[in-house]
């Protein structure tokens, strides 16, 4: 037997021993879960992406095809526990993702979480936790075949005061940070802090309706080749109303929107303000359909050695449709346009803007309650802007996935 066939031999056994790993767990799965507090869950998942770097259209591959399989074993556990009045969630997941041909993108995903509910007495509450991810920074702003790895923390506090049975007050503070693994992208590195205090009143019918005060900062932690490095840090004042409205039984509405000024350090001929938020409605007509749809407009990070931030503009809408007992039929449609606020401040003869449109549609079969089988098709297409760096592309894709939860 020759070398190569007993590497083949031995690849295909490496391929193969996930599926058989997932079908034995998922057999145990099937006949009871572990305890009521913790659960492990294992999942395993295929990927053709036909334009995995999005690379412009007709741009050939930097290194052969434009495309790739993408391979995905995940393993984690979840917690759920009351203690006392207070209640821990967590979970912990770690996953290895291996691509056919751009081989050295191959990494392994982190994935933590913790979160404590917390109640003192009838009239006080609030939430404490953490998060911990390591993934791949996506190629949509960032093109190369070099893995780039993007770790983001987040800690956080909040509480209530509820001192009226319709009134309350609330204030909480935030921090996430991102880091990057990839020394060109590591000027990408940034803090972002948030601090907000609001009034809330509490309808007897389950809506709220309050203001909402936010403070943001974001911090760059890398300078910049060119100009003032510290013209990208930014400070971002918000008042915006807060709403959670029970239309009716089948209609919910939740609103966080209202007046924004960013501003930047060093820069003023950047600052900018206007309306900002997030709007989203859940409508149930049926019983096995439900939808929700949202509308945004929001400042965003954008991973790129050339544009730090955009004011983004965009909508999505996703239907879901419960088959039958174990079979779930999903869909999604996303549009976002991005305008963009250049390093230097200079301005364009056009406005320096791009779109990116989404769609998905998915099928989910579960043989049983802990069991979930799913393939899925998407489509993802840019319009780009040449001025500043960013692309026209198109992606279309297909996933096959398989999960168990004990």
């Amino acid at each position: 037997m020759t070398l190569s066939s007993t590497m083949s031999k031995r690849h295909g056994v490496l391929r193969v021993l996930p599926l058989a790993v997932l079908a034995a767990l998922a057999h145990g799965a099937a006949q009871a879960a572990i305890s009521d507090t913790i659960h492990p869950f294992v999942s395993l998942g295929y990927t053709h992406d036909g334009n995995l770097l999005r690379l412009p259209d007709q741009a050939p591959g930097f290194d052969g095809p434009r495309g790739d399989t993408i391979r995905q074993v995940q393993a984690g556990v979840s917690l759920e526990r009351p203690i006392g009045r207070q209640k821990l969630t967590a979970s912990a997941k770690v996953s290895r993702v291996t691509f056919d041909h751009y081989d050295q993108l191959d990494y392994n995903g982190k994935d933590f979480a913790a979160d404590l509910a917390w109640q003192l007495g009838n009239h006080l509450d609030g939430r404490l936790g953490a998060t911990y991810t390591q993934t791949l920074t996506p190629f949509t702003d960032f093109h190369s075949e070099e893995r780039n790895l993007r770790t983001y923390r987040r800690e956080y506090a909040d509480g209530a005061w509820r001192f009226h049975p319709s009134w309350r007050l609330r204030a909480g503070l935030s921090r996430g940070k991102y880091d990057y693994d990839l020394r060109s992208q590591s000027i990408n590195d940034r803090k972002e802090d948030l601090a907000e205090a609001g009034i809330d009143y509490l309808a007897a019918s389950g809506s709220r309706v309050g203001l909402v005060a936010r403070q943001l900062k974001g911090r760059y932690t890398q300078p910049r080749a060119a100009g003032d490095w510290r013209a990208v840090n930014w400070n971002q004042d918000e008042l915006k109303a807060n709403v959670y409205w029970l239309a009716s039984g089948v209609t919910q509405v939740t609103l966080l929107a209202g007046w924004a000024r960013r501003a930047y350090e060093n820069l003023p001929q950047r600052d900018s303000n206007g309306l900002n938020g997030r709007l989203r409605v859940d409508w149930k007509p049926l019983g096995k359909v439900r939808f929700n749809g949202q509308l945004w407009r929001e400042f965003g990070a954008v991973e790129s050695s050339f544009i730090t931030n955009s004011l983004n503009r965009g909508s999505s809408l996703e239907a879901i449709w419960d088959v039958s007992a174990k079979v779930q039929l999903n869909g999604n449609v996303r549009r976002e346009r991005r305008r963009f606020e250049t390093q230097s401040g200079v301005i364009l003869p056009i406005e320096p803007s791009d779109s990116l449109r989404n769609a998905s549609l998915g099928l989910v079969y579960a043989p049983q309650p802990a069991i979930q089988l799913g393939i899925s098709a998407f489509q993802e297409k840019r319009s780009g802007n040449p001025l500043v760096g960013t692309s026209s592309f198109s992606a279309n894709g297909m996933s096959v996935t398989a999960s168990a939860q004990f």
